[in-house]
């Protein structure tokens, strides 16, 4: 049963992480990776002393932040909230209507993010205006593109996360509950020093995997909502590397962009999992 997984990862995880090495080359396809010349840290130094590289960390950084602060907890919450349903009915219809949009494409996403707020037709801007409020060109105006791509991943991935919460929900010794109704405690109470307690581990653990994966931003999300308008606030590590290296051909130097991301990530994931150990939670490892 594990051999379809573990193959998985040897041939799309494993594998490919020998491809790091053009990072270190000045890479030609033709010549190949054995055949290339090897400039050492010449694409790094490049990229540090870039004017663009503090634009590209503050816009991923912050990218980062808005989904750590906004969209993290909000698959706990709701769960939370479903674990409180006792009408099995209506628990279930909720969970597969907010499991939906987990299954649409981003493209579908972004032409619904158009659609709604174009300045020609769309619908907040044209209930502004029978408001009397002037349009506001959401599209364009840099100010609102963070507040636009973390709105987009609350809405599509929140049902989603809930699934893992729900299954640690469902792990809690019901004992539990019936020993803290004897002493007294209402639902608020039992939510706070039985069921947070119980599924904190969990909470942790995925904390610190979602560090793991702390500048990855999504490329396809981010690429799509891109304009001349917003590229000054938008532009991240994802697209940089898609720009660079698939449009400008820079192999060696993308790579390169790439390898920074992934080493500050696995810092971040051993930095947390260290610290959570520490504090005496369990870790990743």
């Amino acid at each position: 049963m594990l051999i379809p997984g573990i193959l998985f990862f040897i041939l799309f995880k494993y594998l490919p992480m020998l491809g790091v090495v053009i990072a270190f080359q000045d890479y030609q396809p033709f010549a190949g990776i054995l055949n290339s010349h090897w400039v050492g840290m010449k694409h790094f130094e490049r990229f540090f002393t870039d004017p663009s590289f503090w634009m590209l960390f503050k816009n991923t950084f912050l990218m980062a932040v808005y989904n750590l602060l906004f969209f993290f907890p909000l698959p706990i919450i709701l769960a939370l909230m479903l674990n409180e349903v006792r009408v099995q009915v209506f628990k279930r219809f909720v969970q597969t209507v907010i499991y939906v949009p987990h299954f649409i494409s981003w493209v579908v996403v972004a032409s619904l993010s158009y659609t709604m707020l174009t300045t020609e037709g769309g619908i907040i801007n044209e209930a502004l205006a029978s408001l009397g409020a002037n349009k506001i060109n959401f599209l364009l105006n840099h100010d609102w593109f963070r507040t636009i791509i973390t709105s987009q991943v609350i809405w599509k991935e929140t049902g989603w996360g809930t699934i893992i919460f729900l299954a640690a929900l469902a792990g809690v010794d019901t004992q539990l509950y019936e020993a803290a109704k004897m002493d007294g405690a209402n639902r608020w109470d039992q939510l706070w020093n039985v069921t947070i307690p119980a599924i904190r581990t969990t909470i942790v653990i995925l904390l610190i995997l979602r560090l793991g994966s702390f500048l990855d931003t999504g490329f396809e999300q981010i690429f799509l909502m891109l304009n001349s308008g917003n590229r000054e606030v938008g532009e991240v590590f994802d697209t940089y590397v898609y720009t660079s290296g698939l449009i400008n051909a820079q192999f060696s130097y993308s790579t390169a962009v790439g390898l920074f991301k992934s080493v500050v990530s696995l810092i971040l994931v051993i930095s947390a999992n260290t610290l959570s150990k520490k504090m005496g939670e369990e870790g990743v490892y």
